[in-house]
């Protein structure tokens, strides 16, 4: 049978087409490594293998040699990682966007990073939900989400785009503003998403950044070693994706190794939830295309913002791990005080990169205090830049109680 490649993606459709052949061929005998992950992973789900016909990499194989290797949502692994939370695919303008939900009150979007998924949220999102309407999406070429093509300067993963996903995301929902905490990627698509839809947010919270001109910008070679992946992953494809995807399991537990500094914080289940979603070469491809577009076409309009004052215009706090790599080579707090017009303060928490995950009860304490505080100039210490109206957690926690109904001790320890 013959088959048609067209698109720039035509390499990674013949990849796709030659493990096709070899499945229904029977030959298992020389797969590599990858094959049988990729096979093994289809087999489990009770699927055919391949791609489907419009996700990234596939280009045009015909149909019936299509075999599904987009990740599928286990719902085994919502209801103990989020209990009661809602699951559902939403159309945005864009691509669709795997999203949970639980909560009432103010919104608040939840967005994640490079490598992980929504799962990256599961020791926060239950707590926050007591108090708030959480949404926790997939960003787009992530997880559960939708893999659209690319583009010729990878605009479809522009962080604009990811951004649109996102307020679409909120307006299905009926919010027209809401509450951001942001973490790695999902953090750089909120600072677009503010500077973009400005009426959008009403207070941020962005996680283990510092802005991406300005860290492409100030990169030296302690940056370029620690951080390899900004450098390896912009390269043209196929490299990165042939190389990744000969082995992702072991790349990704080295890149989790790496900047998690808190044993422990990632278990084994979560990281076998971690390597389902990222063993998808559609996935493979679509992230290396997320950093390809954050080399090109974001530089571009994060210079033309620059160029034309444009800053985040509503109050943001800024957090990093006090052990990793981003708030030693800078001064995060000052780097953010550049980009907003609102007041700014932030603090480092006693973790490595993955805050959420590795010192989750000091990032609830932390949202807290700043999503239900800091309304105005008079209550931010602009010395340290920390949240001075509330010299402990405890004063917090007491003001909290006379203000609201909220009687939870426990994120107030």
């Amino acid at each position: 049978m013959s088959h048609h490649y067209s698109g720039p993606d035509a390499s990674f459709s013949r990849i796709a087409s030659r493990i096709a052949d070899d499945d229904q061929a029977g030959s298992t005998s020389d797969f590599s490594r990858r094959k049988l992950l990729l096979a093994g992973a289809a087999a489990g789900l009770g699927l055919p293998f391949g791609t489907r016909k419009g996700e990234a990499g596939t280009c045009g194989l015909e149909p019936e040699r299509l075999v599904d290797l987009k990740t599928l949502v286990k719902e085994e692994t919502t209801t103990a990682y989020f209990p009661d939370f809602s699951a559902e695919s939403i159309k945005t303008s864009g691509t669709t966007i795997h999203v949970l939900r639980k909560g009432s009150g103010r919104p608040l979007l939840l967005l994640h990073g490079y490598p992980e998924t929504h799962l990256t949220w599961h020791k926060v999102a239950p707590q926050l939900a007591e108090q708030f309407s959480v949404v926790v999406p997939d960003l787009r070429g992530y997880g559960d989400s939708g893999k659209p093509q690319g583009g010729e300067r990878h605009e479809n993963y522009s962080f604009r785009a990811m951004a649109m996903d996102q307020v679409d995301v909120m307006r299905h929902y009926g919010h027209e503003r809401f509450l951001v905490a942001a973490h790695d990627r999902g953090a750089r698509v909120a600072h677009r998403l503010c500077l973009d839809h400005p009426d959008s947010v009403e207070k941020v919270c962005l996680m283990d950044i510092a802005p991406t001109l300005t860290m492409y910008q100030g990169t030296n070679q302690e940056f370029a070693t620690k951080y390899m992946w900004w450098f390896f992953l912009i390269q043209p494809f196929p490299v990165p994706e042939h190389m990744i995807g000969l082995d992702p399991e072991f790349y990704l537990r080295e890149i989790f190794g790496g900047l998690n500094k808190t044993p422990g914080a990632i278990g084994s289940d979560e990281m076998s939830e971690y390597v389902r979603a990222f063993s998808n070469p559609a996935a493979i491809h679509t992230s290396c295309e997320d950093f390809r577009a954050s080399a090109d076409i974001d530089l571009e309009m994060d210079k033309s913002d620059q160029q034309a004052g444009k800053k985040i215009k509503c109050p943001l706090h800024v957090l990093w791990g006090g052990k990793n790599t981003v708030g030693a080579l800078w001064d995060v707090l000052a780097t953010w005080r550049d980009k907003c017009a609102a007041p700014v303060t932030g603090k480092a928490l006693d973790c490595g990169h993955f805050l959420q995950e590795e010192s989750p009860q000091e990032l609830l304490a932390e949202l807290h205090q700043f999503f239900f505080f800091l309304r105005s100039f008079s209550e931010i210490d602009r010395r340290g830049g920390s949240i001075g109206m509330f010299r402990t957690r405890r004063q917090c926690y007491g003001r909290f109680s006379q203000a609201s109904s909220y009687r939870n001790p426990a994120f107030f320890p």
